[in-house]
């Protein structure tokens, strides 16, 4: 969608340190512009989608239990002592949990709330980052509340888990509460599901009378586009499966339907799920058409919860300077969605505008506990991750992107935190990281990138706040214009960031490097020349320098950005600059190797994650 700030042309560390229905004519009907939440009211309502429970640790309700909070001094409670509110856990994902808590006071900014976990009923407990402290604000027409934010990260699917959060502030306000909260499952047929065989000429017939629990086992040949309009209960979804030689002919409509599962199917043509809670889109084949803009698997409004995964999505935008940027020649949204909990998994995406999107300006709706984890990105002339317009705790972690005009977007990250973990970037031709229109509480970790041009450049024209990082690669080299757009200075700056806001900016532990000899930052205001100067005068205190030579494997400067380069190998060498240089980060780097863990989405001698599609 946005390459730098445009409204659609088709109109979520370290302590302080640290729906609605739809038509063929794309039009769209959502709440528009409010909270971040999508409720028009406070951020944190009470209600948890989850059915968790939040207590305080003598058995009391969640009610608000510290209005009477005393100060150290044995006074009243003081503006910079923290009042605790409510804490919600919404949309749990497979994976993952989004942890709220809101609170009141805290001038002073020095309240910190650490997180622990176990499955429950078992021990030990386990070290989760601690939440992001998030100021209240506003941007782009919508506003957030001041809270405590975060994820608890890599957790198993299918399974109940005990928190433990405690809030310290010198000032008052320290309390301890519990909650608990169970991962999604891994979407699976009812167990015993009847299966009914389909043909294309019976396909009318038998999908109007389909039954919750039902599987619609479709036989070789060709079916026509169709609206689907039957839905499936939780335990029972209705699946559609597809055999050797199936083949749906798009466009095909899911408005407002619940628990509906796509399972091993080609699709020629665009799959859309407008308001739609529980789709699922497996193990199948899609490719978009110039029909309907281009696009292959979105949901234009609010929907809930999907799941699509180890799918190959293919589009018609060619990799060409001529393809790239807002007035380029692109065209597709490969995955698109909007509305919270959808885990977006394992795809392959390949030729579009923007690979895997959200919703942007007032299309977007409650974007929050959204995962976008172990995708294969190829050769998108926008974005290959657009985060766009996140409200908090979208996870894009474990990605590898190669060859796309802009990897991966946050303009804006509404408050966050929006986090960016693990993903390995290849040939990003403008920027790795596109931090605009006032983008706020971004976070970080562990990604590598190596790139023509600056290797981090943030160009944002506006404010880049609260931005946290550690333990990133960030690799460059001389750079150079590209349909209009600069890849980075001539020379090839480790890193360029003019717009940053210093006062809530914490950076450490970064590895940076170029291939053109030259050592050279910007630092909000500040231009500097060679590693000891970043070091003394920005919070990189422990930046490190490194080159190509940081790889096991033989990885080339992407010199000409409009070859379709092959994905290289991107683990690190034993013994290089970037091996033992990062910083312990629970629940992120647990169980590294040596003394300390390594720069980048790798650790040496790990094998590489499974990108794309799983066996």
């Amino acid at each position: 969608m946005n390459a730098l700030l445009r409204p659609r042309s088709w109109a979520v560390l370290l302590l302080l340190c640290i729906a609605c229905g739809g038509s063929d004519d794309d039009t769209r009907d959502d709440a528009g512009p409010g909270t971040p939440d999508g409720s028009g009211g406070p951020v944190d309502s009470g209600t948890r989608e989850d059915g968790g429970t939040v207590s305080e640790p003598d058995g009391g309700s969640n009610a608000h239990p510290d209005s009477g909070t005393i100060a150290p001094d044995g006074g009243t409670n003081s503006a910079d002592a923290t009042v605790p509110g409510a804490i919600t856990l919404p949309f749990p994902t497979l994976h993952h949990l989004t942890v709220e808590w809101a609170f009141t006071g805290d001038a002073n900014a020095n309240g910190v709330v650490s997180v622990r976990f176990r499955p429950t009923g078992t021990s030990p407990w386990r070290q989760a980052l601690p939440l992001r402290r998030i100021p209240a604000g506003t941007n782009e027409g919508f506003s957030w509340g001041l809270r405590h934010s975060g994820s608890v990260f890599g957790l198993q699917p299918g399974t109940g888990y005990e928190l433990e959060l405690t809030l310290t502030d010198p000032e008052g306000g320290t309390t301890t509460r519990t909650a608990t909260a169970t991962t999604r499952g891994v979407p699976a047929p009812m167990a015993g599901a009847p299966i009914k065989a389909v043909t294309p000429a019976t396909f009318t017939t038998v999908a109007s009378s389909a039954q919750p629990g039902d599987i619609l086992e479709l036989a070789a040949g060709t079916y026509s586009a169709f609206d689907w309009s039957r839905s499936g209960t939780e335990g029972k979804p209705i699946v559609l499966r597809g055999t050797t030689g199936t083949v749906l002919t798009g466009p095909i409509n899911l408005f407002n339907q619940s628990y509906v599962h796509f399972d091993r199917l080609t699709i020629n043509g665009r799959v859309r799920f407008n308001g739609s809670k529980h789709f699922v889109l497996t193990r199948s084949t899609v490719n978009a058409t110039t029909a309907n803009n281009g696009d292959a698997v979105v949901t234009f409004l609010r929907a809930e919860n999907a799941y699509i995964a180890d799918n190959v999505v293919t589009g018609v935008t060619q990799w060409a300077e001529s393809s790239l940027g807002v007035s380029g020649d692109n065209q597709g949204e490969g995955i698109c969605v909007t509305g919270p909990g959808h885990v977006i998994l394992n795809n392959r995406v390949t030729g579009f505008r923007d690979g895997i999107s959200l919703m942007e300006d007032d299309a977007a709706v409650d974007q929050y506990s959204i995962d976008i984890l172990n995708n294969d990105l190829i050769g998108n002339a926008d974005d290959g991750v657009e985060a766009d317009f996140c409200f908090h705790n979208c996870r894009i972690v474990g990605n590898r992107l190669t060859n796309n005009f802009i990897a991966l977007s946050s303009q804006p990250s509404l408050g966050g935190p929006t986090y960016f973990v693990r993903n390995a970037i290849y040939n990003a031709v403008h920027v790795a990281f596109k931090l605009y229109r006032g983008s706020s509480g971004d976070v970080l970790l562990h990604n590598t990138v190596v790139k023509h041009g600056d290797g981090l450049g943030i160009s944002a024209g506006r404010p880049v706040a609260n931005l946290y990082t550690r333990n990133n690669l960030f690799l460059g080299g001389p750079g150079g214009s590209f349909n209009g757009y600069s890849s980075g200075n001539a020379n090839g700056r480790v890193l360029y960031i003019p717009d940053l806001v210093t006062a809530s900016a914490n950076l450490d532990h970064d590895g940076f490097g170029t291939t053109s000899g030259n050592f050279t930052a910007t630092w909000a205001g500040s231009a500097l020349t060679g590693l000891s100067a970043l070091r003394a005068s920005t919070t990189e205190k422990n930046a490190v320098q490194v080159d190509l030579g940081a790889f096991a494997a033989s990885v080339a400067y992407p010199a000409a950005p409009m070859t379709l380069y092959a994905a290289p190998d991107l683990r690190p060498r034993a013994g290089s600059a970037v091996e033992n240089a990062g910083a312990p980060l629970p629940n992120i780097n647990d169980g590294f190797s040596g003394a300390a863990p390594d720069l980048g989405a790798h650790e040496v001698g790990a094998p590489l994650p499974a990108y794309g599609p799983r066996p």
